[in-house]
C-alpha cells in the first residue's frame, strides 16, 4: 500500500514478515526513548527520529526497513527522509504502535536503549 509516496505495511503483514525465515528485515522505532521504553514491536531497534540522519550509515540498504512510531506520522517522515537518501526497501507501519496493539500483536522491549 502506498500513502503520500511512502510504502506502508499493516500490522498483520509485519507480524508475518517477522515470523518468516530468510527475510532480511529490521524494525526501527523512531519515537523518543521514554515512549519506546513502554514497549515496541519485538526486536525493534531504538533510533529516535532526530538521530536518524546521524545513524543513516548504520542502516543496510539491502534489507527491508520497517519504521514505527505511535501513530505512523513520525515514521512516515522517517520513510520519506530515507527514500530521499536512496533507500528503496523502506516501509511505514500503518497506524504505528496503536495499530500494532489493536491487532493483538505482542509488545516487546526495544534494542539499543
Amino acid at each position: 500500500m502506498l500513502w503520500n509516496g511512502v510504502k506502508e505495511i499493516e500490522a498483520p503483514e509485519l507480524a508475518k514478515w517477522l515470523d518468516e525465515e530468510g527475510i532480511k528485515l529490521r524494525v526501527i522505532d523512531v519515537r523518543q526513548h521514554p515512549e519506546i521504553a513502554a514497549g515496541t514491536v519485538p526486536g525493534a531497534e531504538a533510533v529516535p527520529l532526530h538521530t536518524l540522519p546521524m545513524k543513516i550509515r548504520d542502516l543496510p540498504r539491502e534489507e527491508k526497513l520497517v519504521l514505527v512510531c505511535r501513530s505512523g506520522a513520525r515514521s512516515a517522515q522517517a520513510c520519506m527522509f530515507l527514500a530521499q537518501q536512496g533507500f528503496d526497501n523502506v516501509y511505514n507501519l500503518r497506524g504505528g504502535m496503536m495499530a500494532w496493539a489493536q491487532n493483538g500483536q505482542p509488545i516487546g522491549l526495544p534494542q539499543g536503549l
